[in-house]
């Protein structure tokens, strides 16, 4: 179910909340309800200020100074959604993604940039809110191993946001020489499992859209089921493509990540937060059935007596 409603999770050290819940399917939207619209419409609006523009560049040119193994790359930018249906039932829907492009080296000098709040204007509307950041799409994801423990990893210290916290495998898809939009949604497992090396995936599904108040940043969460147990997971890290990025890969209890959260980007806070609601929803509907199941056995043993 589509909302605004901000939830009550705080970030640690912040006056607010963690994250903002745009949109909510706890019954999951398949490949075939979700489209994209790639289009220069949603690029990044420059900001009419011309010195903190500048500060752009600014900010890139001492990152990279401090750390020489960030590189940019494009990225595709978050410019809205439109929604059909009721996401929160089994209806069909149809969800429709409006992405531009943008890089990493302007997210870091809008989003990630210490004046970020200058970057917005005053709107109701998410989109016309963020139209002079970068905005770029993250995604993530909320792996359950056959064995039902939940894969975390530990980012590295040289990474450009958030080093050494806890995450779910995820990051920002990055455009290749070909453009092919498909890859966003339907191929997401295998881009959000490059971190782990974990390419045996029995259901993926579009859960959660949701944007971290902190620096205005967006992401979409999946919920993938995987048939590997929690040790063979263990096994196959050391071979991960993108290893690099993070140095430890745990895996956990749904206690264990619940303890973890405040040590997680407020978006992974978020995407953790919808995973419960996921997992509640999914036994309130089983027990709906189990009732309804037993009362039509109650009601024909009635009947027959």
């Amino acid at each position: 179910m589509e909302t605004k409603d901000r939830l009550s999770e705080i970030a640690g050290g912040h006056d607010r909340p963690a994250f903002e819940l745009l949109l909510s399917c706890p019954y999951g939207l398949s490949p075939s309800e979700v489209s994209v619209v790639f289009d220069q419409t949603y690029d990044r609006i420059p900001h009419p200020d011309v010195t903190l523009e500048n500060s752009i560049s600014e900010i890139w040119d001492k990152r990279v100074q401090k750390n020489p193994s960030l590189y940019n790359g494009l990225k595709f930018r978050y410019g809205g959604h439109t929604l059909s249906g009721r996401a929160d039932s089994f209806q069909k829907t149809d969800f429709c993604l409006h992405l531009g492009l943008t890089d990493y080296r302007t997210f870091m000098g809008t989003n990630l940039n210490p004046l970020w709040e200058r970057f917005l204007i005053p709107s109701e509307d998410d989109w016309r809110r963020c139209q002079h950041t970068s905005n770029p799409l993250g995604n993530g994801a909320i792996v359950e191993t056959s064995d039902q423990e939940i894969v975390v990893l530990q980012r590295s210290t040289n990474v450009g946001e958030f080093p050494g916290h806890f995450v779910f495998p995820g990051g920002h898809p990055e455009l290749a020489s070909e453009i092919v939009v498909y890859h966003v949604e339907p191929s997401m497992p295998e881009d959000k499992l490059g971190q782990t090396s974990v390419l045996d995936v029995e259901q993926a599904c579009l859960y959660w859209y949701i944007p971290e108040v902190l620096n205005v940043r967006s992401a979409a969460f999946f919920f993938i089921k995987c048939s590997l147990q929690s040790k063979e997971i263990q096994q196959l890290y050391g071979s991960a493509q993108d290893g690099y990025e993070s140095t430890q890969l745990y895996t956990m209890s749904m206690s264990e990540v619940d303890a973890a959260t405040s040590k997680m980007p407020g978006c992974h806070q978020g995407g953790f937060a919808l995973y419960k609601l996921m997992v509640m929803t999914m036994c309130f509907t089983s027990m709906k059935k189990l009732i309804t199941h037993v009362g039509f056995t109650s009601l024909a043993l009635l009947l027959s007596s």
